[in-house]
């Protein structure tokens, strides 16, 4: 099996699991309790707290457990949107993001849209990225929250996060990044970005699914999310999850111990890749920024084939991809991503998605193009809007 979706998952580490499995038989007190047993299951929830707060320039009491990327976006957006709102009597109710978000932050919006905020979603260039003029222009006075993601699941295009956040300062707004594409594969320093909120999840670097966090800068406002009891400073009740949170904290640790060797190799991969690929297969487009994206992101569009074909044709060589996100890959709808650059429907039905780990090989990339290839021209023979293109339908 050659395994090209780490975008969508990672396994978790052995290491990660061994450090877990303690808080399970072991030190499996409730965090929250007073006697002996509890207190080896806060020293362990405290060290999970502050290695993943090292890990990106944070205090400790800025980082908030969650069971989820997912979660943690709900959590700051809703949980700030709504205080603003009441605390601004109405006045602070519209939120800006972008056409490319996650659908975790896209949804979300959408459910604030129903309860009587405004959002404007802004337009990314033909790379997925956005204007920062545009960002400037859109803020007012009504502005509650700026929530624009550091990196894309699907293209894996990073943002200028560092001038969005500078905007966003300046106008006194509170800026959101859903960073769990980058967390693990990029360097992030929350403190000089000037972020307000960052969401991340331990699956996307080899840590358990099940365990998010978000950060939120000291002193910011938020409404707390999950209601029930005192835990994560009375912001998001339920008991601790402190083996998830221990295997986040190791997970992550690991991950900035490689990262600078390994997104290296992974970014070597990914040029080669896409060079054997746009030079030894016609008619295909490079999906997002050819430079200022992800390591190990590979995302093309293969006219006049359908991305489910691609996948099922791959999936008998043993070769495990994607055609975009995971949460929309049971869709036959095109990617929302791609139509926002302006990539065409029909275009954007065949993208696939490469996205390479720690175990990926040059061998494994070989292998994939070489079959890759075949299987391109075996579903163009079949179909009619190729046949069309080369004069034979």
């Amino acid at each position: 099996m050659i395994y090209l979706d780490h975008a969508a998952t990672t396994k978790t580490r052995n290491e990660v699991i061994e450090a877990m499995l303690p808080y399970f038989n072991i030190h499996y007190g409730n965090a929250s309790s007073i006697y002996s047993l509890a207190a080896q299951a806060r020293k362990a929830l405290s060290y999970a707290r502050t290695t993943i707060a090292q890990g990106i320039n944070a205090l400790p009491e800025e980082i908030y457990f969650t069971a989820s990327g997912t979660e943690a976006d709900n959590f700051a957006i809703v949980g700030r949107a709504k205080k603003l709102f009441r605390d601004s009597k109405g006045k602070k109710n519209k939120i800006i993001t972008s056409a490319i978000e996650h659908h975790a932050v896209l949804h979300t919006c959408q459910y604030l849209e129903k309860e009587g905020f405004i959002v404007e979603y802004l337009p990314v260039d033909e790379f997925g990225i956005i204007e920062l003029s545009e960002l400037e222009k859109r803020i007012d006075e009504s502005t509650a929250l700026v929530s624009i993601m550091y990196a894309n699941n699907e293209t894996g295009t990073i943002q200028p996060v560092a001038g969005i956040a500078k905007i966003a300062k300046k106008a006194g707004i509170p800026f959101h990044t859903d960073a769990v594409q980058a967390a693990g594969a990029l360097h992030i320093d929350v403190r000089a970005l000037d972020i307000t909120m960052m969401s991340m999840s331990a699956h996307k670097f080899y840590g358990p699914k099940g365990i998010g966090v978000l950060y939120i800068k000291k002193g910011t406002g938020i409404d707390p999310y999950i209601h029930g009891g005192a835990q994560e400073r009375r912001k998001r009740a339920g008991t601790e999850n402190v083996a998830f949170a221990v295997g986040m904290a190791n997970a992550f640790s690991i991950a900035l111990s490689k990262m600078d060797n390994e997104s290296k190799r992974l970014s070597e991969l990914r040029d080669y890749g896409i060079k054997r690929i746009l030079t030894e297969i016609d008619e295909v487009k490079l999906n997002g920024h050819p430079d200022m994206r992800l390591p190990n992101n590979i995302n093309c569009s293969f006219k006049y084939i359908e991305g489910e074909g691609l996948l099922l044709m791959l999936d008998f060589y043993g070769i495990m991809a994607s055609s975009g996100s995971a949460c929309t890959s049971g869709s036959l709808d095109p990617s929302h991503v791609l139509l926002a650059m302006g990539i065409s429907h029909e275009i954007a039905h065949g993208s696939l998605r490469l996205s390479m780990g720690e175990e990926t090989t040059k061998q494994d990339i070989d292998f994939t193009i070489d079959n890759l290839k075949v299987i391109v021209k075996k579903l163009r023979d079949m179909s009619p809007l190729y046949d069309a293109k080369k004069g034979r339908g």
